[in-house]
């Protein structure tokens, strides 16, 4: 066989080879198509039947945080963040109007970190939620707030969120696994997404028996729960 002939040759054997290949990856490219794809869609379907509910403001969450009475006639719903200080100002207009409507109106706490600009507000809604489970939400919530100034500009919260823990006698050990448990973190996620589609965009955001509503003065929001005692009677 002449040396041309063999050149020929060795090119249709790199032809047939690269031929074969292709087709190889085709056939491979289709296999793992068949098998990862419904992988994907059955992932995809599973995050969104794992995902907590969301509940409208004017709903009421088997796992709400509920001031008052519940069965009064007037829903005060507000999304906070714990760092934000304009969450702090509104709660302590609504803890000087409280003795005044505690006897029309319950107030509901969700959560609403804004990480972006308050880093340390996600942990501050764990630890609240994690102190939830052993009937403190409130007494935690309140003790964030009151201490906002101190540790809004940490860069370790934790250690001053374990003091806030000891001085409400809870158990370390439980918060700490409370605080990493998939429950936990859903409820967090679940508030922010019920707040996103309830067009809440900042914090404090107030409703009012689902109605929004401007951060209010003590005399407005007592005005304000009047008002809605009425219609939510007749």
């Amino acid at each position: 066989m002449s040396k041309r002939d063999q050149q020929r040759k060795r090119r249709e054997q790199k032809q047939k080879a690269a031929e074969q290949r292709q087709k190889t990856q085709r056939i491979l490219g289709k296999v793992a198509l068949f098998l990862v794809l419904p992988a994907f869609i059955l992932l995809g379907a599973y995050a969104l039947v794992s995902q907590a509910p969301t509940y409208a403001p004017v709903e009421v969450a088997p796992n709400d945080h509920i001031r008052g009475n519940p069965d009064t006639p007037v829903t005060i719903t507000v999304y906070a963040d714990f760092q934000c200080p304009a969450c702090a100002n509104e709660n302590q207009v609504i803890t000087r109007a409280w003795p005044q409507i505690r006897d029309k109106a319950h107030l509901i706490f969700r959560h609403y970190p804004i990480t972006e600009a308050h880093p340390n507000s996600w942990t501050a809604s764990l630890y609240a939620e994690a102190a939830a489970r052993q009937g403190r939400f409130w007494e935690m919530h309140d003790i964030l707030f009151a201490n906002q100034p101190v540790w809004a500009g940490l860069l370790n919260v934790e250690d001053e969120f374990d003091s806030y823990a000891l001085e409400l006698n809870l158990d370390l050990e439980q918060l700490h696994g409370d605080i990493g448990s998939e429950e936990v973190i859903q409820k967090l996620r679940a508030d922010q997404r019920g707040g996103n589609q309830a067009g809440v965009r900042s914090t404090p955001t107030l409703f009012i028996n689902g109605r929004l509503t401007s951060p209010p003065s003590v005399s407005r929001l007592v005005d304000l729960v009047e008002d809605a005692v009425v219609p939510a009677a007749s």
